[in-house]
């Protein structure tokens, strides 16, 4: 089957994430489909928008949008119409539906989701805390944490801590390394902990890329095997050493070996959710057994 390449129009009155988000969600579905992106963000004016027609006139193809100004929105059905492509004005449906279920309109202003609100701020001070807490650093502020991640080098603690602190979570990393004793912070965390593993193999291929990336190269150009970090007998019992001693702790441990940093992260903040319910329900039984009161069973 022949591939097709699509113009795909992304046109948005703030940063665009929600249509990319769209788009490459569902583009992937189609195997033999090449995306030509063209990103159009932060269209907020009739001389802005013209940028974004000229552009559609010349590589036409479907239009996603995400404006809300009615006048933007009318003239872009317009153009599209006259050139005769498709566009799906990709919030329609949801906004909708909570018009009708509030009874209230919505206000149509473009960039609302970026206002700097209590939330923003603390996106930003969750990625201060991963900078300042990064690889087990500062252990002293560990207490302060929201989730814990642990692993051996490189299995991906760093890259998923800043995907969570873009969420608004504060997550502290700590290396695991055989022979060398476990930070106390760990004895009794204030959070949940929760381990990163991966196949050896994977992990092998990501720290030979990462000397690579150093300047550690031989005469050929390839990373020498630095003793144990390379040797595939010994990253095997590194990592066992590591999922046993997670495993003694309580600690959930995730396998990232195929695991995108976002799919990653969403589990992770599933656990966040069980471990916190967990405590709360612990915490619930307590009281009610000093009060000595039998607590209910639910519904």
């Amino acid at each position: 089957m022949s591939t097709h390449r699509l113009n795909l129009h992304l046109v948005s009155d703030a940063t665009g994430e929600t249509l990319n988000a769209i788009a490459r969600a569902t583009t992937v579905q189609f195997e033999h489909l090449t995306i030509v992106p063209h990103r159009w963000s932060l269209i907020r004016t009739r001389f802005q928008l013209h940028r974004v027609l000229d552009g559609l006139q010349a590589e036409p193809g479907p239009v996603l949008s995400s404006l809300v100004d009615r006048a933007l929105r009318s003239e872009l059905d317009m153009a599209c119409d006259r050139l005769g492509v498709p566009i799906v004005h990709v919030l329609d449906q949801v906004m909708t539906m909570l018009q009708d279920h509030l009874g209230e309109q919505a206000s149509a202003r473009p960039g609302r989701q970026y206002i700097l609100d209590a939330d923003y701020f603390r996106r930003i001070d969750a990625i201060h805390y991963v900078l300042a807490h990064d690889d087990g650093q500062a252990q002293a502020g560990i207490a302060e944490a929201d989730v814990i991640l642990v692993g051996v080098s490189r299995s991906s603690k760093t890259p998923t801590s800043f995907y969570l602190a873009n969420r608004g979570i504060k997550a502290g990393n700590i290396p695991l390394v055989p022979g060398i004793a476990v930070p106390e912070s760990l004895d009794k965390p204030n959070c949940p902990v929760v381990g990163l593993t991966l196949d050896p193999q994977s992990l092998i291929d990501i720290r030979r890329h990462r000397l690579r990336m150093l300047g550690t190269h031989n005469a050929v150009g390839q990373a020498p095997d630095r003793g144990d970090y390379t040797d595939l007998e010994a990253v095997t019992a590194e990592l066992l050493w590591a999922k046993r001693l997670c495993t003694s702790r309580g600690w959930p441990v995730i396998d990232v070996s195929r695991r995108s940093i976002e799919e990653t992260a969403a589990t992770i903040i599933q656990l966040m959710d069980a471990w916190t319910e967990r405590r709360l329900k612990a915490e619930a039984e307590r009281k009610a057994n000093n009060a000595g009161v039998t607590p209910s069973a639910g519904p």
